[in-house]
C-alpha cells in the first residue's frame, strides 16, 4: 500500500526553544564538571578484579551501570550472585555547588531525536563519571545473591572502584548468545533474566510490551524518519538486574524509614474488568488464577490481538510517583508504598548521570547498609524531590510526544490521500477516538471508522499538519 518516502528536515532546537528547555551550562558549573575529583576517596574499597561490562544503546556515552552476573559454582539450582556497579555521582558533585544546584533544577536529562539536553555537563556525564571501557571510576557496588527461584538472599552497598572490561549492545549481546560466545561477564544473564521475569509475574508484576517509536537520521543526510525502537531478549534480562537494585533499595529505604521511593497504586477494579473484556471480545483465554500481568506474558507476541491488549493493559500502570519516606509515610499501608507494575517496593538507583533522584537515593541505601546516618545533605533534599522528579518526568515525557508528534506530520505531510496497512490498538470506547499503528514508517495516531481492536485494515491520511502538528487516518 506505501509508495517511498521522502525524508525531511526537521527543527528540534525550535522544539526545544518552544519548550524552554535551555541545552547548555553555565561557565562555572562546565567549570566544576570538568575539574571534579572523587569525595570518597579514602573510603572506597578497590574492586577493579571484578569482570563487569556495560551493555547500552549503540553510540551511549553516558553509561551509568555495569554489571557481572554468574552462577553460584556453576550449578543450575545454586542461584546467581549479581554484581552491579552504578556510576558515584555523589562522589563527584559538591553539596551546595553551583552544579549541584543546576542538577536539582534540571531533575534529568531530556531526550529529542538529535541529541540530549543533559543533566550533568558532559565533561562529567560522558567523561569523568561515565562506567567507561578500561577506565578505573568511582562507584557504588551492589552485591546481591539471588536464589535459583529468583528470590533475594541478601545485598551488600559499598562504594568502590571499578573498572568495566567491555562496552556491549543489545544486538552485540544476542549475537555472542547465537554464536555460544557471551562475554563472561554476562554468561549467566539470559538464565538470571528469565528467572526474575517468571518470580516478578508471581508476584503481579506487568510487563508491557508496546510498540515504541524511534525517531532516527534518515541515509542519506540528516532528515528523519519513524521505525519501531528495537527490541531484543537481552535488553528484556538486563532490566531484571536494574529491577532487582531497585526492589532491593525500596526495602532498604522502607525497612529504615528513609529514602525515595518510586510507587505505583494497585490497578484499579475497573482497568482489570476493561481488560477481561477486552481479552472476552477478541477470544483470547485467560487462565483461571492468572494475574493481570501474568495474563498478558502468556500472548503471542507478533497476533495483532495482543498490540489491542497491551494498549488496553496500559491503564493499569496509571498513577506513578514519587515518596520522600518520613515518619508520617512509615505508617501508610505497605500497599502505598509500593510499585505495582514491579510487585514491590522500588526504588530509582541505577541511573545517577541521568536522574537526580538516584543520587539521594543510593546516599540513602549506603548510609543505612552502614549503619550510619544519611548525611544532612540528603536528608534535606529528600522532601523537594517528588516534586522535582515528577515535574521533570513530565518536561520529558512531553518532549518525546511532541518530538513523535512534529515527526509524524512532517513525515506524511505529502502524503494525505496514500493509504497504509495498519492495526487498531484501541477501538472506541466512548472517551477516545479508535487509535491504529502503521509498522513503517511507526505511526500511532487516531482513526476515524476504524474496526474493532485487535483488528488489521487499510487506512487513508486524511490529514498531516505540521503547524498543529497533528496527523490523522480513516479505514477504508
Amino acid at each position: 500500500m506505501q509508495r517511498r518516502m521522502r525524508a525531511p528536515a526537521i527543527d528540534f532546537a525550535r522544539l526545544r526553544r518552544d519548550m524552554g528547555i535551555v541545552n547548555g551550562f553555565s561557565a562555572e558549573v562546565e567549570r566544576q564538571a570538568a575539574s571534579a575529583v572523587d569525595r570518597f576517596a579514602d573510603a572506597r574499597i578497590d574492586r577493579t578484579d571484578l569482570e563487569l561490562v556495560t551493555i547500552d544503546p549503540p553510540g551511549s556515552k553516558d553509561l551509568d551501570q555495569a554489571v557481572r552476573v554468574v552462577r553460584h559454582d556453576g550449578s543450575d539450582d545454586a542461584g546467581f550472585l549479581v554484581h552491579y556497579a552504578i556510576a558515584d555521582v555523589a562522589a563527584l558533585v559538591e553539596p551546595g555547588s553551583a552544579l549541584d544546584l543546576e542538577s536539582r533544577r534540571r531533575g534529568q536529562t531530556i531526550y529529542f531525536p538529535d541529541g540530549s539536553v543533559p543533566l550533568h555537563p558532559r565533561a562529567l556525564s560522558e567523561g569523568v563519571g561515565s562506567l567507561l571501557p578500561e577506565q578505573p571510576r568511582p562507584a557504588v557496588l551492589w552485591t546481591v545473591d539471588v536464589a535459583a527461584d529468583g528470590e533475594c538472599r541478601s545485598v551488600e552497598v559499598q562504594r568502590a572502584t571499578v573498572t568495566s572490561r567491555a562496552r556491549l549492545d543489545y544486538a552485540g549481546v544476542m549475537a555472542d548468545l547465537d554464536a555460544g560466545r557471551l562475554h563472561p561477564a554476562v554468561a549467566a544473564l539470559p538464565d538470571f533474566g528469565r528467572t526474575r521475569l517468571a518470580w516478578s509475574l508471581r508476584r503481579g508484576s506487568v510487563q508491557l510490551d508496546l510498540p515504541d517509536q524511534e525517531i532516527v537520521p534518515h541515509e542519506p543526510g540528516r532528515a528523519w524518519t519513524l521505525r519501531l525502537a528495537p527490541r531484543t531478549p537481552a535488553d528484556q534480562w538486563n532490566a531484571q538486574v536494574s529491577l532487582l537494585i531497585g526492589m532491593c533499595a525500596g526495602r532498604i529505604q522502607q525497612q529504615a524509614g528513609v529514602g525515595l521511593l518510586r510507587t505505583l497504586p494497585p490497578a484499579s477494579d475497573d482497568a482489570v474488568a476493561d481488560l477481561r473484556r477486552a481479552a472476552q471480545h477478541l477470544q483470547i483465554p485467560w487462565t483461571d488464577g492468572f494475574s493481570p500481568g501474568e495474563f498478558l506474558a502468556t500472548l503471542q507476541p507478533d497476533a495483532p490481538t495482543t498490540l489491542a491488549l497491551m494498549s488496553v493493559g496500559a491503564r493499569l500502570m496509571r498513577g506513578a510517583g514519587y515518596l520522600a519516606l518520613d515518619a508520617e509515610s512509615t505508617r501508610l499501608p505497605v500497599e502505598r508504598l509500593e510499585h505495582a507494575g514491579v510487585g514491590g517496593l522500588y526504588a530509582h538507583v541505577t541511573a545517577p548521570l541521568r536522574r537526580l533522584g538516584d543520587r539521594f537515593a543510593t546516599e540513602a541505601c549506603l548510609a543505612v547498609t552502614a549503619g550510619d546516618a544519611v548525611p544532612d545533605w540528603a536528608l534535606t533534599a529528600l522532601p523537594a524531590l517528588p516534586k522535582t522528579m515528577s515535574g521533570s518526568d513530565s518536561v520529558a515525557a512531553t518532549a518525546e510526544r511532541k518530538s513523535v508528534d512534529l515527526t509524524e506530520s512532517v513525515v506524511l505531510s505529502d502524503q494525505v490521500g496514500q493509504r497504509f496497512d495498519a492495526v487498531v490498538m484501541r477501538g472506541r470506547d466512548g472517551k477516545r477516538a479508535p487509535e491504529i499503528f502503521i509498522e513503517s514508517p511507526a505511526i500511532v495516531a487516531r482513526c476515524e471508522n476504524a474496526p474493532d481492536a485487535g483488528t488489521r485494515c487499510v487506512v487513508e491520511v486524511t490529514a498531516a499538519d505540521p503547524s498543529v502538528p497533528e496527523v490523522s487516518f480513516r479505514a477504508v
